[in-house]
């Protein structure tokens, strides 16, 4: 059976997913160190994890496998649901596969040492927008059905 699991901490899209995952009747597990307000969606877990550097994403990364969906975007929580046989997205409906989970961590490496070169190269991406929340919904539509 199909599992939803959002690497909720930073996810602009938990409330579309969870839409989704109500729509195709799929459980979603919201994971997270804490923050979040209960579902009252029956569907919906929050799973709360101890604070620590990516215990969310090793929680995730345990149990996610062919045919659960993972949103995240986290690079190297993708390659290792991808490694497991998950589908994954990012929160802008990018899907991550076995084609190009490796280059988008080599790319996220080469960004990390670029910033740490340089002290005025920081952050500053680009805002989260309509066209992206409406691209996430119709790749997750994709991916929900391709994954039942």
């Amino acid at each position: 059976m199909t599992t939803l699991y959002i690497d909720a901490d930073a996810c602009p899209v938990k409330a579309e997913a969870e839409r989704v995952a109500t729509r195709h009747e799929v459980p979603m597990k919201l994971v997270a160190n804490g923050g979040l307000r209960p579902s009252q969606n029956p569907l919906v877990e929050v799973v709360v994890v101890p604070e620590g550097p990516d215990v969310a994403d090793q929680w995730i990364a345990e149990r996610a496998g062919p045919g659960d969906i993972v949103i995240t975007a986290d690079i190297p929580l993708a390659a290792k649901c991808v490694d497991a046989g998950a589908r994954v997205l990012k929160h802008t409906g990018e899907k991550l596969d076995a084609r190009n989970v490796k280059e988008a961590l080599a790319m996220r490496d080469l960004m990390s040492d670029l910033r740490a070169a340089d002290p005025f190269r920081q952050g500053g991406g680009k805002p989260f927008s309509k066209a992206d929340r409406s691209r996430f919904l119709n790749a997750l539509e994709r991916e929900m059905r391709a994954a039942k």
